[in-house]
């Protein structure tokens, strides 16, 4: 703002004693109007002298900012006018404002919905700013580049340029740049299902964009956020936030943002049951888009008006809608899928049971079809939330129609996705009917497996053994997950647990256990396929209230598992390999944010004692840095074992980390990240991560905790102990101590490990507090 003032005052100065200078900061004024999203305004700014400026270089800037000036007001021809004319300066010189030329016709294209013809005009911007050495102008051109990739719904494309234009506009200090990077990035991680890291981006750029005076783009991660808003169910935050952008959009006449803040308003409407309202705001941003001539523009609330339309008193209509937009040639995959999930909801309510499973089952292939374009690991992660509506709807209209097997196969086909594709045991296209016999996996590992499905109407419980698959309802997900909430609270404190009274820890046995208690032998093997809050839940601390109050630990062995076939190929006989250990930890501190671990070196000796006459490989102090871990070859190992702190990343679960020595090279050479881990494959039989929330922090729809556990198993690990929460030094180092003992002694991990919390739980450490973490 204060640049804008500056130049006007030059311009001011200047207008009669030089015009030529007065010029040159009337384009200063300008452009800096058009980064406020001021676009009516510059065109007033480089209207007002009747005689343009002198020079070539003048007229072609003045040309280039009038051009995305009328093109993000959609007046396209003008807009087209002034470029065709910068184009016919630029032919006969290379003068270095001809890039900004370049990049205009770009940010045309994108305001008239051609993304594809926009690209190759970014990327000319691109060339031109580096044969140049222009920074700024290559900063612009990668951010440009990174729309382009968002409006054809290339998101993990999207997020490469993105992330590489805020690092050269971070390192010549370009603050709005910058501040643009991280609102794209906050679109492009919604639309790949990662709504808290979404949030966090848009509501942190909208922020900036604030402060910056950026009017335009504070328009955009306005309605950023409240997307997220409204995915995590916060409608009233949602609303508002739709609101607020649609009246700064109104003020500076965007039709573009009134549009966005519009169809944003429709669809936020239908999901509190307003369907007045979202029949109104989307025929108003069908009626923008179609000014526009912008047919994908118009698909958008064109979908919402269908649902809307088919959910009110004209089902027929809806149904009319919904397949128009379906297969209309424009429609992206997202519009696609979407739309035939609202089909398979009118079909389902309308009692057309056939037509509804035809497509439900088409809207996640198409899914399937998007999901297959996201090749970066984590970003696979977080895309599966964007079916969880279309699997949750599909299993309870199969469960609702006797079809529980179908059911079950539908919710396994979502589990542990990108885990399995890593470690190629799940080919990319592999369909919920291929061979997964169901019936095999309690045999095949000797236990009972409860595989469970939160859902928003009705949750579920298959019971899967040697004779028979049961199916259990159960409540809602919400009323789990706020039980589960509630416990874990409760049992991150020392007193937790002690005297069975928490009503939580009854309540969730009642609900997630006791109705398979009676086919269940004591002391057997349970494996538990969790689902949602469940996998941050450990089940083991389930209070059993009769006949005397005792934790569900004294009656099973309780392993996790990812999904059924992870589990059935776990459960397959592996070659005994000759006991062989990496211990790594007892590290120097790197900071003081990460001091030494007093009882490190203690443990590291109980261990390393129960594998006396094998072969031992010991990195401690100094060596004990992620350098050495990867030098140390880790495939050769069948146990391994981390006595380390740790950390669990939330918003980027790969960033996980275990803290070990510093590597020399400063920085976060101390940092052995989850990502890292995944590049060395194992065949560890066991990894014990001995340190804080090496579970993980956040469960990803499908896929469970994602961090440094998840990190092993991916890596090829065949199981990883680690830890829930932060665990105490003097009951874990008990608790390794007996668990290594009986490994040692031939006993498997799963029964060495139940039987070390049991003594632990039998000894002054009752509470689940010492015992349960891990």
């Amino acid at each position: 703002m204060q640049a804008q003032g500056d130049a006007a005052k030059g311009a001011l100065k200047f207008a009669k004693s030089d015009p030529e200078l007065a010029w040159q900061f009337r384009l200063l004024q300008a452009d800096a109007l058009m980064w406020r999203g001021m676009s009516e305004d510059a065109i007033g700014v480089l209207s007002s002298p009747a005689t343009p400026p002198s020079s070539e270089s003048s007229n072609i800037e003045k040309l280039s900012i009038e051009g995305v000036a009328y093109g993000r007001l959609h007046a396209f021809p003008k807009a087209a006018s002034a470029l065709q004319r910068a184009d016919r300066l630029c032919f006969a010189n290379q003068d270095p404002r001809c890039g900004e030329v370049l990049r205009a016709h770009g940010v045309l294209a994108i305001e008239q919905g051609q993304p594809a013809i926009a690209r190759p005009f970014f990327r000319s911007s691109l060339s031109f700013a580096r044969q140049r050495s222009d920074k700024f102008m290559e900063a612009t051109a990668l951010l440009n580049l990174g729309v382009a990739s968002l409006k054809e719904e290339h998101f993990d494309e999207a997020v490469d340029w993105t992330d590489a234009a805020q690092q050269v506009a971070n390192s010549i200090g370009a603050g709005m740049l910058a501040t643009k990077a991280l609102g794209n990035l906050g679109w492009a991680y919604y639309n790949l299902g990662d709504f808290e890291r979404s949030l966090e981006l848009s509501e942190s750029a909208d922020k900036r964009a604030f402060e910056l005076s950026d009017v335009i783009d504070q328009l955009s991660y306005l309605n950023n956020s409240g997307y997220a808003y409204a995915q995590l169910s916060d409608y009233p935050r949602a609303t508002r936030s739709y609101e607020q952008a649609l009246s700064l959009a109104t003020q500076i006449k965007n039709q573009q943002h009134m549009y966005n803040a519009l169809r944003a308003l429709a669809l936020v409407a239908i999901e509190q049951g307003d369907l007045d309202t979202a029949l109104r705001d989307s025929d108003k941003a069908i009626s923008i888009a179609h000014q526009d001539n912008n047919r994908l523009n118009e698909l958008y609330p064109l979908l919402v008006k269908g649902i809307a339309t088919a959910e009110g008193r004209d089902r027929s209509e809806g149904e009319k809608i919904l397949r128009e937009v379906k297969f209309d040639p424009k429609a992206s995959l997202s519009l696609r899928w979407r739309a035939s999930h609202a089909l398979a909801q009118l079909y389902e309510r309308a009692g057309h049971n056939a037509d509804a499973d035809r497509e439900y089952r088409a809207a996640l292939v198409t899914f399937e079809s998007a999901r297959d374009t996201v090749r970066r690991e984590e970003i696979q992660l977080a895309f599966f939330t964007n079916a969880t509506r279309i699997y949750d709807d599909y299993i309870h209209f199969l469960v609702s129609h006797g079809k529980v097997n179908d059911a079950l196969r539908q919710a396994e086909f979502s589990r542990a996705r990108t885990l399995a594709q890593g470690l190629r045991s799940l080919s990319r296209n592999v369909s919920p009917n291929a061979a997964l016999n169901l019936r095999n996996v309690a045999p095949r590992c000797r236990g009972s497996v409860l595989f469970y499905w939160l859902g928003a109407k009705q949750s579920y419980l298959w019971f899967i053994t040697n004779n028979a698959i049961t199916l259990f309802t159960l409540p809602p997900q919400k009323e789990i997950d706020l039980a589960v909430q509630r416990y874990l609270k409760a049992l991150v404190g020392p007193a937790a647990g002690q005297d069975y009274a928490n009503s939580d820890g009854r309540l969730l046995y009642s609900q997630l256990i006791a109705p398979i208690v009676n086919h269940i032998p004591k002391n057997s093997k349970i494996f538990i396929v969790p689902d949602g809050s469940l996998n941050n839940l450990n089940f083991e601390t389930l209070i059993v209230p009769e006949p005397q109050p005792h934790f569900l630990i004294e009656d099973a062995i309780i392993v996790n598992a990812n999904s059924l076939r992870l589990l059935t190929a776990s459960c397959a006989p592996r070659k005994q390999d000759p006991l062989s250990l990496l211990l790594i930890g007892n590290s120097t501190a790197p900071n003081n944010r990460y001091p030494e671990l007093p009882k490190a070196q203690d443990q590291m000796e109980k261990v390393s004692s129960h594998f006396q006459g094998n072969r031992i490989q010991t990195l401690r102090r100094d060596q004990a840095t992620p350098t050495a871990y990867a030098a140390s070859r880790p495939e050769q190992f069948s146990y391994i074992h981390f006595v380390a702190h740790g950390t669990a990343s939330r918003l980027s679960p790969l960033d996980s980390a275990i803290i070990l020595s510093k590597s020399g090279d400063g920085g976060d050479s101390f940092k052995l990240y989850a990502r890292e881990i995944i590049q060395h494959p194992l065949k560890a039989k066991l990894v014990t991560i001995s340190s804080c929330y090496g579970a993980g922090d956040r469960a990803y729809t499908g896929e469970g905790l994602v961090g440094l556990s998840w990190a092993f198993l991916r890596a090829g690990a065949h199981s990883v102990v680690a830890a829930l929460w932060e665990a105490t030094d003097v009951s874990t180092e008990k608790l390794m101590d007996n668990f290594y003992e009986q490994i040692a002694r031939g006993i498997p991990p799963e029964s060495a490990l139940r039987n070390a919390k049991l003594a632990i739980l039998h000894s002054e450490f009752h509470s689940p507090f010492y015992w349960a973490p891990f």
